[in-house]
């Protein structure tokens, strides 16, 4: 399981699964270039990502400062922001379970100058897991899930993949 998922199965099952069955259509979304772009180039000084496998587990958290044991996710914009905590919930679950101490994350979102400070509690831990279960029968689904047609649809890369 990679961190994605979590972030695609909070956002649409029918994205989860093109995704994890390698239709990709990332590639064609300018905000997706954009985005990779601002993480990128946020903390230039610094070690740039820290990845994590495991049988079970694969992250990549664009920064991890290890002096103060904090997590950074660099965002381009607070439209997801639910996702984007999820997304940070899941890479301390993660390093809890690798051993590895994190106080905490935090969103960055370097064009709004704002951060989000984001815990891990033992309801989010259950939810994480609840949510992994639901991935993996998702994946492993013959045919996608069906379109949930929501307004955040007509801005996602997969648009015409689901409505053409």
């Amino acid at each position: 399981m990679i961190g994605t998922y979590i972030n695609y199965y909070f956002h649409c099952p029918r994205h989860l699964w093109l995704f994890a069955h390698n239709i990709n259509m990332e590639h064609t979304s300018e905000d997706v270039c954009i985005g990779k772009l601002i993480a990128e180039s946020t903390y230039i000084r610094e070690k740039h990502e820290l990845h994590i496998q495991s049988l079970e587990h694969e992250i990549s958290i664009d920064f991890f400062d290890r002096k103060r044991k904090i997590i950074h996710e660099v965002k381009k914009s607070k439209k997801m922001e639910e996702l984007h905590i999820w997304q940070a919930k899941y890479y301390l679950y993660v390093l809890e379970l690798a051993e590895v101490e994190a106080k905490y994350a935090e969103i960055d979102y370097p064009k709004l100058k704002r951060i989000i400070k984001v815990e891990l509690n033992e309801n989010d831990r259950l939810e994480i897991k609840k949510a992994v279960n639901d991935i993996d029968n998702i994946i492993k689904l013959s045919q996608p899930p069906n379109i949930i047609n929501k307004p955040y649809c007509k801005k996602c890369s997969y648009y015409e993949f689901c409505y053409c």
